[in-house]
């Protein structure tokens, strides 16, 4: 039977910039969603392990079955899972159906990206062809369909375009990808904090916010934090202000990868932290205490909430084993398929 695979991700530095065309240093990780499948019939069924109800759709979907223009509407697709499948289903258009099975070791609700791994994995399946930026570009419309939250594209181009053994710089302008090795000496250590789901929360806010910020200065990622410091209303500017930073922080960090020296890049991460839970207002006490805990603990470079916040997980940069919990991560390729 074929498989298409796609790995989940964690973001070492750089987060809420991307939406903004700002600057992110995710790598994909070793934890995969997959989905064996036959190409065959006109329709689209999938079943799950984390599901006893399948999803079972048209190859064209219609207006009434939630999918169209604009967001699936809540309960459209059942279950509540095929709404991403349904949206694939309608950016992809296939010809020919599919008939499979999900599995995944990538947690719901964590931070690392289950849903555009899903995504990726279902545009694969369905006989997907273009390039990787292609399939993030339409992994990320039928995100936003699947959802109604406007994210940015870092989640899907990371899956899609990962590379072993690196980290990807992401300019999410152009959206430019550079490799980045993580050094042999390095282990990325995901600790899980509290289940969150960027539906409902405060993530759309902060889109807004940074809309305001350029509305009034310009491109985020062309400001200075001069520039942001002009803005006039105290919440936006500290937005701005984080944004800017955060860009400055992702360049430090790559470049302190790069040459091995764990301990900038550790503190770079810590630095990070305190900028998303004084100025974005995305972090909770629990994922504070979290990072403070592994900030204090022999070994660790540094630590950082990771992904959108609210919730979900911190990322440690630590020496081999200086961790006993948590999972260790390691940087690989990206989505593909593979024949059966």
């Amino acid at each position: 039977m074929t498989r298409a695979i796609a790995p989940g991700r964690v973001n070492l530095i750089g987060d809420h910039t991307d939406y903004t065309g700002g600057l992110v240093l995710p790598m994909a990780i070793d934890r995969y969603t997959e989905i064996h499948f036959h190409r065959e019939g006109d329709r689209v069924r999938l079943s799950s392990n984390d599901d006893p109800v399948p999803v079972d759709l048209p190859l064209h979907i219609d207006d009434t079955s939630g999918v169209g223009p604009g967001v699936v509407e809540p309960g459209g697709v059942e279950p509540a899972w095929g709404r991403y499948i349904a949206a694939v289903v309608d950016e992809v258009r296939p010809t020919v159906g599919i008939r499979g099975h999900v599995t995944s070791d990538i947690p719901i609700g964590a931070g690392l990206s289950s849903s555009a791994s899903l995504e990726v994995a279902t545009a694969l399946a369905l006989g997907f062809g273009g390039t990787s930026r292609e399939l993030a570009e339409l992994c990320r419309r039928a995100e936003h369909r699947a959802t109604g939250v406007p994210t940015g594209i870092m989640d899907q181009l990371v899956i899609a375009a990962g590379v072993h053994g690196h980290a990807l710089l992401i300019d999410c302008h152009d959206l430019a990808v550079q490799p980045v090795a993580v050094p042999d000496e390095a282990e990325i250590v995901v600790q899980f904090v509290a289940h969150r789901t960027l539906v409902g929360s405060p993530y759309a806010a902060r889109v807004a916010e940074c809309s305001a910020a350029e509305a009034e200065i310009g491109p985020l990622r062309q400001a200075t934090a001069e520039q942001a410091a002009t803005i006039a209303d105290p919440v936006v500017r500290a937005r701005a202000l984080h944004v800017v930073g955060e860009n400055a922080r992702v360049r430090a960090c790559a470049a302190a990868l790069a040459t091995g020296d764990l301990t900038a890049a550790g503190r770079l991460m810590v630095e990070s932290h305190a900028s998303l839970r004084d100025l974005y207002g995305c972090s909770t006490a629990a994922m504070d205490e979290a990072v403070e805990r592994l900030c204090a603990t022999p070994g660790v470079h540094g630590a950082r909430m990771t992904g959108g916040g609210f919730g979900g997980c911190v990322v440690a940069l630590t020496e081999p084993a200086a961790l006993t919990t948590g999972w260790v991560v390691r940087p690989v390729g990206g989505a593909r398929v593979i024949a059966g």
